[in-house]
């Protein structure tokens, strides 16, 4: 638990005497000042790396310029603290027997209201989750620990993050009569007191204007409409306009994301309100993305493994193209395996794998191809900005590989950046902060152009307690991609071992 829990000051007080104590004690009190994510590269000796079947071949290396000098591993960028402890939490997750009682555990804290099991008044369990779970995948709880993360996050070479204010409201029943008339977290109703609804629209819009007001020119800010409490919901889920309380908190925060520079991504959500989001969406794009040419204020989000989202896009592509804005599209995997219907999703993941890829390559390209088919006759496309959110390697690889070939030929280029959640896939993002810096070093000799790479890392940022149901989330993904967290784990080993020499 030392390890896990970084504790500078119990550390000191303890003498190791195992040798594999003894091997990672210095390292660790040496980092343990260090800011979560701070850049440090290691120059421990290389030792001998076994491949695995994660690891890329010779013929699918990613085309990046030659160098002579020897890559350190991407890893190595990671302090060993933040290490060690992604090894500790990415084996829980890897291992069916450890994570299903662990899911147990988190779900009834999630949702108790015994104080025993509240964060909020059990300063135990609060110190406990927000040492391992809550500093493994969240940004801070106030905005100076945030403002701490994400400059830690900038010195490690990412462009950019991804914030997200971390309220959530929960969507539980199956949709009546094809209306989708669901319930709130502790059955609240849908038509409660005006004041009330005041109160849930008017917290979400401050938390999500704070957060706006927290990320600088070129960060992006992620919120979830439900966020803002019965009414949005209800209205989501009966596919109705955003009434004029929700309208004007809208347009506050769009106004302030203009202003600021700042886009916004609104968050696909379970399948029983993501009609009425879509169209939510649509609308302020409507509004926000034509003030700039070829910049989007308004991102909508599109989940690869619904077999309903190559339609749903190109349907979008179309409106946007006919009505001169520009699409802003977040293109996700898919986080609702375990709370929407099963019928919706494509039967195997090799399928999800394969219209995530074709979805990409053809915003990449601007144009219709694969799996993204023109509606009527709308073959033109609109401006697209892109953020492509994805820990898989195979994915990353061939959109650094299509945005290369397009530099080569001096074929237009998309506005697009990759984007991984805090706390997973880190030998991916990593790659791709080497990739940038090695770039920007080409770029800055003025040797040759070439396209400089852009990782953003999405953390949310709110209390122990508030975060919990979106750990939750993080957790029943992790269950769902157990061979990519294996991959992971895997890769996180062998730095351990190359950095401490076991």
């Amino acid at each position: 638990m030392a390890l896990m829990l970084s504790v500078p000051a119990y550390l000191r007080l303890q003498t190791p005497r195992r040798p594999l104590l003894q091997a990672l004690w210095p390292p660790i009190l040496a980092t343990s000042r260090l800011p979560p994510y701070h850049r440090t590269l290691h120059t421990s000796r290389p030792h001998a790396q076994t491949s695995t079947a994660s690891s890329p071949s010779t013929s699918e290396q990613i085309l990046l310029p030659s160098t002579s000098a020897k890559k350190p591993p991407p890893l190595s960028l990671l302090p060993l603290p933040n290490l060690l402890r992604s090894y500790l939490i990415t084996t829980l997750t890897a291992t069916p027997v450890l994570l299903s009682p662990s899911l147990r555990l988190l779900k009834r804290i999630a949702y108790s209201t015994s104080p025993l099991l509240s964060p909020a008044t059990n300063p135990i369990l609060r110190y406990i989750l927000k040492k391992t779970f809550y500093a493994h995948f969240c940004g801070g709880e106030t905005p100076a620990e945030v403002r701490k993360t994400v400059t830690g996050l900038k010195a490690m070479g990412f462009s950019g993050v991804i914030l997200g204010y971390a309220r959530e409201v929960e969507v539980r029943g199956a949709e009546k009569a094809g209306k989708g008339m669901v319930g709130v977290v502790k059955g609240e109703d849908a038509d409660e007191k005006e004041e009330e609804v005041r109160r849930e629209v008017e917290a979400w819009k401050e938390g999500t204007l704070e957060t706006v007001r927290l990320a600088e020119k070129g960060d992006q800010v992620a919120l979830k409409f439900t966020g803002a409490g019965s009414r949005a919901l209800d209205r989501l889920a009966k596919e109705l306009p955003p009434d004029e309380m929700l309208d004007e908190a809208i347009v506050k925060i769009c106004e302030l994301g203009r202003e600021r520079q700042v886009p916004l991504l609104f968050d696909a959500e379970q399948h029983a309100v993501q009609p009425g989001i879509d169209a939510w969406t649509l609308d302020f794009q409507r509004r926000y993305n034509n003030l700039t040419p070829g910049q989007a204020v308004v991102y909508g989000t599109y989940q690869a493994y619904k077999q309903s989202t190559p339609s749903t896009l190109a349907s979008h592509l179309a409106i946007a193209r006919r009505e001169g804005f520009t699409l802003g599209v977040k293109l996700v995997r898919g986080a609702y395996l375990g709370s929407d219907p099963r019928h919706l999703f494509w039967s195997r993941k090799e399928e999800t794998d394969e219209a995530y890829n074709s979805i990409a390559a053809a915003l990449l390209k601007r144009r219709y191809e694969g799996i993204l088919e023109p509606v009527g006759e709308e073959h033109e496309f609109p401006e697209v900005n892109l953020v492509l959110a994805s820990h898989n390697y195979a994915t990353v690889k061939k959109a650094m590989n299509i945005r290369q070939e397009q530099m080569k030929i001096g074929e237009k280029r998309i506005d697009m950046v990759y984007g991984q959640l805090m706390g997973m896939a880190d030998e991916v993002c990593c790659e791709i902060l080497q990739a940038g810096a090695q770039e920007r070093g080409i770029q800055a000799s003025g040797k040759s152009k070439i396209e400089v790479q852009k990782a953003y890392k999405y953390l949310v940022w709110g209390s122990v307690g508030e975060c919990l149901k979106y750990l939750l989330r993080r957790a029943e993904e992790n269950r769902d991609a157990v061979e990519r967290t294996k991959d992971s784990q895997r890769a996180l080993l062998r730095e351990i071992v190359r950095r401490t020499g076991l």
